[in-house]
């Protein structure tokens, strides 16, 4: 049996195809024997079947980054021998964190191989970044095959490949970026970092829409994956674990883009919260929660009359179709009429919020900016909206309130039924036309 196999995204068809129908390239289809072995009675295997009462369990013993925010996001740090993905668009830092976190390790053997850069291009950038390199290594290879005989020979204890997209195998014959080549490299990777026992970073670029070869590609050949975003037009970037085989993947780290490098931001309230105007409408803080900690955002809202047929919707850092529902209830169980409005939310710092604890705060910044009134700058808001106008109760209410008290902040709007230990000043509310009113 013949099957049709896209060499470039590895989209398999039972027909053959001028054009790839899924990545929409031309000539990539090729065919593939499919034939399967008809007797299967000589397979031997040393597999061994195990009673899971005499397994073992093992400690990983991590090493530290010696960078917090990175060790919040891996879960207490990097777990020797383990195939690690860091993903996000070009120049949005990925290679500067990788730099910056071999850099940190003392006593560590580092190999770095650039399939993109000259070696004098990346000292330019140890320079920048002021990393010593007392024990590192640089090789400019593309060929898997290559690279896996120099780490055999040199045995690092920290790989940095940086991209996985310009290397390739030659036992394949698609091209160096292709879904293809990217899974048979990393899967040499797979198998030769216990070999060498070294732990190996990968950089891997994707697009905005996640098209490119990338973390999707690999998700099944990693231990982790980590993503790095932010939103190019501001300096905060923010790392999260897409996939973590040794720890939680609900964690942020957030860090600040400056000429010397990813630094730290240790308190994002703060920071989130720098530069607030105090005296316009539309603006109003929420406290999120992002893993094991809470820190607050300021949400913005801009409502002006439309000069178009039809009203505009945007919104930056808050989903656009939540948006839509959040203005629909507002007009629908709050009389607020926003249907020949133009309505533009932002969260400030650009962070990308997606939990619903922010349904409350961007309803009400909605509202503030439509009656252009100010909301107090002591207030705090959170809850999440539901369609009939109800304020539902959101995860580790106590947490939120706590940072907000810490960052001086004393009205606290939120939903009813909340257990509350400290209820000065904290109003329960179980409706967006009461939330309205008390604010």
């Amino acid at each position: 049996m013949s099957l049709f196999v896209c060499t470039k995204c590895g989209s398999q068809f039972p027909k053959w195809f001028g054009q790839c129908p899924q990545c929409e390239s031309w000539g990539t289809i090729k065919e593939e024997d499919n034939n399967l072995p008809q007797n299967f009675k000589n397979i031997k295997s040393s597999a061994k079947v195990l009673d899971f009462n005499e397994i073992s369990q093992i400690n990983f013993s991590k090493i530290d980054s010696q960078i917090n925010e990175v060790n919040r996001v891996l879960g207490g740090g990097i777990v020797p021998q383990s195939l690690v993905l860091l993903g996000g668009e070009p120049g949005i830092g990925k290679s500067t964190l990788v730099l910056q976190i071999a850099g940190a390790l003392k006593n560590q053997k580092i190999f770095y191989i650039s399939g993109e850069e000259s070696p004098e291009q990346v000292k330019t950038r140890f320079d920048r970044l002021k990393i010593s390199s007392p024990d590192w290594k640089f090789l400019g290879e593309t060929n898997i095959s290559v690279i896996a005989q120099k780490l055999e020979e040199h045995q690092p204890d920290l790989v940095i490949i940086d991209s996985i997209q310009t290397m390739f195998s030659s036992e394949l014959d698609s091209e160096a970026g292709s879904v293809n080549q990217v899974r048979a490299c990393t899967a040499k990777l797979r198998e030769i970092a216990p070999k060498i026992k070294a732990t190996i970073f990968i950089i891997g670029h994707v697009t905005k829409g996640g098209t490119m070869a990338g973390p999707r590609t690999l998700e099944h050949l990693v231990d982790v994956i980590l993503f790095l975003e932010g939103d190019p037009s501001h300096h905060y970037r923010f790392l999260r674990a897409i996939k973590n085989r040794f720890g939680s993947t609900n964690e942020v780290g957030v860090f600040d883009m400056e000429k010397s490098g990813l630094k730290e931001v240790l308190n994002p309230s703060k920071v989130f919260l720098s530069n607030r105007d105090l005296k316009i409408s539309g603006s109003v803080v929420v406290p999120i929660i992002e893993g094991s900690r809470s820190f607050l955002v300021e949400v913005q809202a801009l409502v002006s009359r439309t000069s178009f047929g039809y009203p505009q919707r945007k919104a930056n850092g808050f989903d656009l179709n939540r948006t839509g529902l959040l203005i629909a209830v507002l007009i629908k169980r709050c009389q607020i009429n926003l249907a020949n409005q133009d309505v533009h939310i932002n969260i400030v710092g650009g962070l990308k919020i997606k939990e619903p604890a922010i349904d409350l705060g961007v309803a009400l910044a909605m509202v503030s900016a439509f009656k252009n009134k100010v909301i107090d700058s002591k207030t705090v808001v959170f809850g999440e909206v539901g369609l009939g106008g109800e304020i539902r109760g959101v995860k580790e209410p106590v947490k939120r309130i706590k940072e907000a008290r810490k960052m001086g902040f004393e009205k606290i709007i939120c939903p009813i039924g909340e257990k509350i230990f400290s209820p000065d000043k904290i109003i329960q509310v179980k409706n967006l036309s009461e939330a309205i009113e008390k604010i």
